[in-house]
């Protein structure tokens, strides 16, 4: 550890995000699978809805700063071309 105290501050709040980012992530990861889970069984109207809701923790992730605008692009139009060629 440093002496110095903002350096020790600064590695607080680094873990504190890293904490806060990693939420996000796995529910980001647990909204998907959940979504491809579920692709066979469900009916298109619940299928939208579940894709819905995977796209809206995406988009807050990627407001929160933890995952870049394109990576989020990427994986809402990879999931939807999913979704697609099922039905």
């Amino acid at each position: 550890m440093s002496k110095n105290l903002s350096a020790n501050k600064r590695v607080e709040i680094s873990l504190r995000n890293r904490l806060q980012n990693k939420k996000y992530k796995i529910a980001i990861k647990k909204s998907i699978k959940k979504y491809l889970f579920n692709l066979d069984n469900n009916p298109i109207s619940d299928m939208q809805m579940n894709l819905s809701i995977v796209y809206k923790t995406i988009d807050k992730a990627v407001k929160k700063g933890i995952w870049h605008k394109n990576k989020a692009n990427r994986k809402k139009s990879r999931l939807a071309k999913i979704i697609k060629s099922k039905f």
